[in-house]
């Protein structure tokens, strides 16, 4: 009897299974992508892979809820071109923000919509290179990203002259307007709002009509991966900026030091980073250029007496590579003014704080006198071939090699004292 009753409950328990799995089954799946940020390019990785497994999975839909100030042109043109060729509809919902580039992308979907107190337009391009953009490549520029805008307006059966406005003239709209203008399909006070209007619309995918059907529906929400997430945290301008800043400072510190490897580690690895994003960013060279400059001059006072002229030359050019990396571009891939302000005393007063520390070190009157140092043991800090540096007696000194070249970190003999320069031979 036991054993019957066991049977029993354990059909009874995988009858539920069954049925639990074949409801699921049969519950429509909407995929949903969170996109907050600036358009990168990893930002199109991340949709066109939803896209990918929307299809693949069968989604009812793909619904990207966007809030965007806007970002680069390569990036948006492969996020609506892959919208457009989706096989899956997709359905933008502006839940804050839609600017520039999100505009393009909420057109090109097959359903948008808009939360209430959202905004989108501004859709002007700003800037196609380095310096200052002519009239005319200006004109130009306006002129096909508004043709494209049209393009993809009358495409989806939307208001081809208003979303012209966001292009040639800038214009914004609210959410009640952008429903008014016929850009956007409906507006929606939250995401299960908008997926209960969803539910009976029809769209067109590839010419074929397709009723959506959302009832009982099951959420999926695609979120991006680790790598994918840090890509896009570092992706912005600011902590480009500060990238950039730590990662000369970090092998700055490593050239006046050799040997002591964290620095030089760390400003490496931030070095790369920064190049990444200020690519991604579309950064001017030009800025880049001028800091790298700033940095090399800051690490040359270390080592040549110039009475601070080469600090002042150093903070003037870093001064204005920070304020031409992103000029001209769009307000939202400007830096900070205090960001600069900060890395420009920090940097500044960090370095004539080194000098003095030399100049002061070399000055100092010797206890036991320069001849004192002859026949004494001192390491290499920069190579020899034949002037660097070596430290001797716990303090850093310019140094002349009498013959050939010594690297970092060998040890050489001193033979003479000669002002505030040491005369060396390599130890054999």
């Amino acid at each position: 009897m036991r054993k019957c009753m066991r049977i029993f409950f354990l059909l009874i328990f995988i009858l539920g299974i069954l049925s639990a799995g074949m409801a699921s089954a049969a519950s429509p799946v909407i995929h949903v992508l969170q996109v907050d940020g600036i358009i990168v390019p990893v930002v199109a990785d991340f949709i066109d892979q939803g896209i990918t497994e929307a299809e693949d999975r069968g989604a009812a839909a793909l619904v990207i809820k966007l809030n965007t100030p806007g970002g680069t042109v390569p990036p948006t043109r492969d996020i609506v071109e892959r919208i457009l060729a989706a096989r899956v509809p997709v359905v933008v919902y502006v839940d804050r923000w839609a600017g520039s580039a999100g505009t393009f992308i909420t057109l090109a979907s097959h359903v948008a919509a808009m939360a209430p107190g959202s905004n989108i337009g501004a859709a002007t391009p700003v800037a196609l290179g380095e310096g200052e953009v002519p009239d005319e490549a200006q004109r130009k520029a306006i002129e096909d990203a508004a043709a494209w805008i049209r393009s993809i307006a009358e495409m989806r059966g939307r208001n081809p002259e208003q979303a012209d406005l966001t292009v040639t003239e800038g214009k914004s709209f609210t959410d009640s307007e952008a429903l008014e203008a016929n850009l956007i399909d409906l507006r929606a006070d939250s995401l299960q709002d908008l997926i209960s209007q969803l539910d009976g619309m029809e769209v067109t995918i590839h010419g074929e009509e397709i009723i959506l059907n959302t009832e009982e529906y099951v959420l999926d929400e695609i979120e991006m991966t680790l790598v994918q997430r840090f890509l896009h945290a570092i992706s912005d301008p600011n902590i480009a900026y500060t990238l950039l800043s730590i990662g000369l400072l970090g092998l700055t510190l490593e050239l006046y030091s050799p040997g002591t490897i964290f620095p030089g580690v760390v400003g490496a690895i931030s070095l790369l980073l920064a190049f990444y994003s200020l690519a991604m960013l579309e950064a001017y060279w030009a800025g880049i250029i001028l800091i790298l400059l700033a940095f090399a001059l800051f690490a040359t006072e270390v080592f040549v007496a110039s009475g601070g002229l080469l600090t002042a030359g150093g903070l003037a050019a870093l001064i204005f590579g920070s304020l031409i990396l992103f000029d001209g571009r769009p307000a939202m891939l400007d830096i900070d003014w205090w960001l600069i302000a900060i890395v420009a005393v920090s940097v500044g007063a960090f370095f004539i704080f080194v000098v003095q520390a030399v100049v002061r070190t070399q000055r100092r009157k010797q206890p036991t006198g320069q001849e004192g140092l002859i026949g004494m043991v001192a390491e290499v800090k920069s190579a020899l071939n034949p002037r660097g540096t070596v430290f001797v007696h716990g303090e850093l000194w310019e140094a002349i090699l009498d013959e050939g070249q010594a690297d970092p970190g060998e040890e050489v003999t001193v033979t003479d004292v000669r002002g505030l320069k040491l005369r060396v031979t390599k130890n054999k």
